[in-house]
């Protein structure tokens, strides 16, 4: 069984087609010569790849497990859990800034950090790639919370609308559709970063 690329590639195709170009305006001409800031960058640009690729063996593992597949299959059961996507939108957008970027990255890292439990229990015999995974996400936070310091970034705070606890799954099916558009939702928020992060890397 094959994880759906076709379907995230598609989604990810109408997230991303963002306006990458608006970016050169950003005002980084200071941090770009920057060769901490460039090593942050490229060491996290890697870190980023490495934790991606976890995410997709997980997908691997549900669809092998649970012959969950093909997102499309999913959109109504989706519809009923109401599992929202951790925003990234400040990471392309016209008026992109550093500090709202980083902050989201951040903050949606964290997110995915608590809702990958129900993951972890949905893979019980997967406990310790989860938990790696888990791991990372929160490595990974604390290294841009670090960054944003060393820079002097303020930390931007955002509303927290649709950002609750996770759904109460009330079946084992909801449980493992759940545990699928978790995976999927990470996925593409990494996706986004790792743009982000190489597009500053180019700058």
């Amino acid at each position: 069984a094959a994880v759906p690329t076709g379907v995230l590639a598609l989604v990810l195709s109408a997230l991303l087609g963002a306006p990458w170009w608006a970016l050169h305006g950003a005002p980084l001409a200071e941090l770009s010569g920057d060769q901490d800031f460039q090593l942050f960058l490229h060491k996290n640009l890697e870190f980023t790849r490495k934790i991606k690729g976890d995410v997709a063996a997980l997908q691997r593992v549900v669809c092998d497990t649970f012959q969950l597949c093909k997102e499309e299959e999913l959109l109504l059961v989706q519809q009923d859990l109401h599992i929202a996507q951790a925003p990234l939108e400040q990471c392309h957008s016209r008026s992109f800034r550093t500090e709202a970027c980083f902050s989201q990255i951040r903050e949606g890292l964290r997110a995915y950090h608590g809702s990958l439990a129900a993951v972890l229990e949905l893979l019980p015999t997967h406990a310790g790639l989860v938990e790696t995974l888990q791991l990372d996400a929160a490595n990974l936070s604390s290294n841009i919370q670090q960054q944003m310091e060393d820079l002097g970034l303020a930390t931007v705070t955002f509303p927290a609308e649709g950002r609750g606890p996770l759904p109460a799954f009330s079946s084992r099916f909801q449980h493992q559709v759940g545990g699928f558009l978790i995976l999927a939702n990470f996925q593409r928020f990494l996706e986004t970063a790792y743009r982000a992060l190489r597009h500053l890397a180019h700058l």
